[in-house]
């Protein structure tokens, strides 16, 4: 069954007189209107007539009774041919493997046992052999097959998610292959997972999808009715105002989860579309609801590929191409009406009251269990594929008209003058990979949109910076009580290097809780830029820019709550540095962390990671042990430790009056074992220190002031502004890091 529709239908974007006035003008001009005229009339959205029970509503066909419109038929073929993809698997050794004579196994691949060459420490594992066929604008082509099959892989293939040198083999559209940068914006993929914002409801996420993948031009009232229609298209409109949920909230089912993942894909009505098994883990009804919906899509004018395990007799009726895999070969390529005739023909013919894919892939797995395989389907698919072919071009001779090729560049205008693509935009340029931009939007709008997402889930989450808040203010709380109202003895400048040294850290550590932040949306991250739906950069300027306010709330409670408490000095300028010492630390280690969870994939990991390399730059900040005694084959890691900047910064803020005080007379035996000597004897003791020396020391006289002490520290190279100005330095060079990182480790590609 076909559901191919005519190529008149237009999109809600564009209304008929406006697409009447476009062809007149490029009748009088000799030329088809250019992209961006066709963007400059793009409508108002329509409200759509509802159909088939209010689940999907019906497009609407242009009237072609106008003389003034000239009909021409654009549709758009994707084919792929000989697509051919290996891959290496690393071998298990055993003993008995060892001795058994498993070298001669290693050899060449076949037909039956397309497992590939083995070498003595990998073998090769061809998934994919030689697939061919092709996918039609208006149809729904279905990979099927069972588990280990290739459904998956071959949808990664056509969609661009293999490496250029693993694949082999052609993907065209049109006649003309596909260059990566033209597939990401005309192509959308739909994963296996639901890959969503708990805390968004739907209307909200499809939004949010509008206004990355809609251009600027389209004002918010066409975006939110371009919305409102989508939502009505995927028969959400009940949960529109539910969030989406996850495992602590309640939200939307799992095919109402489903259509939402498919409508962030096909916001801007893409041409082609890619889905990982749509079906996985619903029922019946809601995956023939979530075909339904494919189907509408494909009658819109979209060519549909998904991989499905095994449909049902409902979703059977709804597909147009079907292609059955085994072992990485195809074994099957046709229509659903000639499965009964094929197995026929191959000796095994499908009774009535079967289900025909359930009958095919129930003898598939068969076959694969035999001892020959199913190098006889193999084999006899390949016969009847050159029989089909040999069969319609004889009769072509005789009866078919001569086709119109049409080139990717016409069928690309042609689409987006029916409402396709509307984050399509053009240039002089003719070529189809500069007819349609990049990115829909400019950095800024992304970083905007991207900020007010966060800040979105934020809001709906504030439980987590409340914990955070939590733990710094008791944090502290604790350190303020512990070092209460610090006296300037000797043992209160060792509590205050102590305490100094603590609060610095502290700050690093309390921002260990922003690992698990990206980690939550790596997978969201990676699916969205994987299409274009922005800038990398932008979404690294953005998760700085939101951090800001948590950072510098925690760092006037942290400053307002231990600095007078404690008795640090320097008055309300000393207040003011300490406070944006403290403020760098936190902005220093969220970079740092944040760089982290852009590095390592798990959190586990990342936790365990985080807490070592924060252990030794305490270590080597200079309080456990200092500057000039550290050895010089561990002096660098005292130069890359964050600590070593915030305490040495702090420490200057503490000791820079030279006028104050710290040891006096007597004190100077404080830190001896003739601390308990009585204090006349101490005073003998200073009198013949004095006549040795040949200055007067008495009980008043000071021996150490605040310069003493950072001389003795060695915290002589940096001034405290330096050390501030390294702080936030250190924070913007692990976000610069943070962009490399997902630059280069969000490819998203197969190997």
């Amino acid at each position: 069954m076909s559901s191919r529709v005519a190529d008149n239908q237009i999109s809600p974007f564009f209304t008929t007189m406006e697409l009447d006035d476009l062809s007149r003008a490029s009748h009088s001009h000799g030329a088809s209107p250019s992209l961006g005229q066709l963007l400059k009339h793009v409508g108002d959205v329509r409200k759509e007539a509802t159909g088939d029970g209010g689940e999907t509503p019906a497009h609407h066909a242009l009237d072609l009774s106008d003389a003034s419109i000239e009909p021409r038929s654009l549709p758009f073929v994707l084919s792929f041919s000989n697509l051919t993809y290996s891959v290496k698997v690393r071998r298990k050794f055993s003993l008995s493997g060892m001795f058994s004579g498993e070298k001669s196994r290693l050899g060449a691949a076949t037909e039956s046992d397309p497992v590939g060459r083995e070498s003595l420490f990998s073998r090769t594992k061809t998934l994919l052999n030689d697939i061919s066929g092709e996918a039609r604008e208006g149809e729904i082509l279905a990979v099927l097959g069972a588990s280990g099959s290739g459904k998956s892989t071959l949808i990664d293939a056509l969609a661009n998610r293999i490496a250029k040198g693993s694949l082999k083999g052609t993907v065209s559209l049109n006649g003309e292959v596909l260059e990566s940068r033209l597939l990401k914006v005309i192509s959308a993929y739909v994963m296996q997972d639901d890959l969503l914002f708990p805390m968004l409801t739907v209307e909200e996420t499809l939004m949010f999808a509008a206004e990355f993948r809609l251009p600027r031009a389209l004002s918010k009232s066409k975006k939110k009715a371009r919305v409102q229609a989508l939502i009505d298209q995927l028969g959400l409109r009940n949960a529109a105002k539910t969030i989406i949920g996850d495992e602590g909230h309640r939200g939307v089912s799992g095919g109402e989860r489903r259509r939402v993942s498919i409508g962030i894909d096909i916001i801007h009505d893409p041409i082609v579309l890619f889905l990982d098994e749509p079906t996985s883990g619903l029922d019946s009804t809601s995956a023939f609801m979530v075909v339904k919906v494919l189907q509408r899509i494909a009658q819109s004018g979209s060519i549909v590929v998904m991989s499905v395990h095994q449909p049902s007799y409902r979703i059977l009726g709804l597909l147009d191409r079907l292609l059955f895999l085994s072992r990485g070969q195809t074994v099957y390529s046709g229509s659903p009406t000639t499965l009964p005739s094929y197995f026929a023909e191959f000796g095994h013919p499908i009774p009535e009251s079967d289900n025909r894919t359930e009958f095919a892939l129930d003898l598939i797995r068969e076959l694969e269990g035999s001892p020959g395989g199913t190098k006889s389907l193999v084999e006899f698919n390949r016969t009847w594929q050159s029989m089909k072919h040999s069969n319609n071009d004889t009769s072509c001779q005789i009866a078919c008209e001569p086709r119109h090729s049409v080139s990717l560049q016409e069928a690309i205008s042609a689409s987006i003058s029916r409402g396709k693509l509307v984050s399509g935009a053009t240039n002089n340029d003719p070529s189809p990979n500069s007819m349609v931009p990049t990115f829909a939007n400019p950095f800024w709008i992304e970083m905007a949109v991207l900020s007010k997402r966060s800040m979105k889930n934020a809001r709906r989450m504030p439980e987590l910076f409340g914990i955070r808040l939590g733990a710094v203010m008791v944090t502290g709380f604790i350190l303020a009580t512990m070092f209460w109202n610090l006296d300037n003895t000797p043992k209160g400048v060792q509590e205050r290097l102590g305490f100094i040294a603590f609060a610095m850290s502290t700050t690093f550590y309390t921002c260990a809780d922003a690992l698990p932040v990206f980690l939550q949306e790596r997978y969201i991250f990676m699916r969205e830029t994987a299409y274009n739906a922005y800038r990398r950069s932008s979404y690294v300027l953005s998760h700085s820019l939101v951090a800001l306010p948590s950072l510098v709330f925690l760092s006037i409670a942290f400053s307002a709550l231990t600095f007078w408490a404690v008795g640090l000095d320097g008055g309300l300028s000393g207040f003011l540095f300490y406070f944006l010492i403290i403020f760098a630390s936190f902005w220093a280690g969220s970079s740092f962390v944040t760089f982290l969870s852009g590095v390592v994939p798990h959190v586990m990991l990342g936790y365990t990671i985080v807490v070592a390399i924060l252990a030794y730059f305490l270590l080597f900040s200079g309080f456990f042990i200092t500057r000039d005694r550290i050895p010089a084959y561990w002096i660098w890691f005292h130069y890359m430790s964050l600590v070593k900047y915030p305490y040495e910064g702090v420490l200057q803020n503490e000791f820079q009056d030279p006028t104050k005080c710290f040891v006096r007379g007597v004190q100077i035996f404080d830190s001896t074992p003739l601390a308990s000597v009585p204090a006349a004897m101490k005073l003998k003791l200073l009198d013949s220190m004095s006549q040795t020396l040949g200055t007067r020391i008495t009980s008043s006289t000071c021996l150490t002031t605040g310069s003493d002490i950072l001389q003795q520290q060695g915290v002589t190279d940096l001034s405290k502004w330096n050390c501030l100005y390294v702080t936030v330095a250190w924070g913007f060079l692990f976000r610069i890091l943070f962009y490399f990182s997902l630059l280069l480790g969000s490819k998203n590609k197969r190997r």
